[in-house]
């Protein structure tokens, strides 16, 4: 079954509007096809996840700028280019120094990595102060948060529990994730 143009740009408007079940068909619809072009690009299943997840969100947030004049696909697939431009370019510019292991051996023997006292209180303080700021997120995006960082789930195992699509849960996450930190940077 095809779907047709004139459904594809309806839910574009939708999207342009905040309905949430308009992105959640657009990114079902358009996932398979930014994430195999992406992955024949990048040859890294982890790094094409990054991308093809980052892509989403931006072009969930800048909906407003899409020119039906083009392609929503081309769109994305634009977005997505950019995306991984931008990653080879942050992997690029970090420097790492080498060190040799006797160096390495000389630095453990040095640190001690016991927590003091000020450590575990601080820690303590920071984990409280974490969970009541989650706690200000919608119950749907505490589950995943819960889930994904508390208990350690991956991806798939989380849409199996919620009875989920999986490109649902990335993106879901993804809007918690965002959403948290708007709360965090707001205090």
């Amino acid at each position: 079954m095809e779907i047709k143009q004139e459904k594809i740009l309806k839910n574009i408007q939708k999207a342009k509007l905040g309905d949430q079940v308009a992105f959640t068909f657009l990114l079902d619809f358009y996932w398979n096809e930014v994430y195999g072009y992406m992955l024949k690009r990048t040859e890294n299943e982890t790094d094409t996840d990054d991308i093809v997840i980052e892509t989403f969100a931006k072009a969930f947030d800048k909906i407003s700028m899409y020119n039906p004049e083009f392609g929503f696909n081309t769109w994305l697939i634009t977005i997505a280019k950019n995306v991984h431009i931008d990653m080879l370019r942050k992997k690029k510019s970090t420097l790492f120094l080498e060190i040799t292991d006797e160096e390495d051996s000389l630095a453990n023997q040095v640190l001690d990595d016991t927590p003091t006292i000020e450590d575990k209180l601080i820690t303590e303080q920071n984990l409280s102060q974490l969970l009541q700021q989650i706690k200000q997120l919608k119950p749907a995006y505490q589950e995943v948060i819960q889930l994904r960082y508390f208990q350690e789930m991956t991806y798939q195992d989380m849409a199996e529990q919620l009875n989920e699509p999986l490109n649902n849960i990335k993106i879901k996450l993804l809007r918690a994730k965002k959403l948290l930190a708007e709360i965090i940077s707001e205090k």
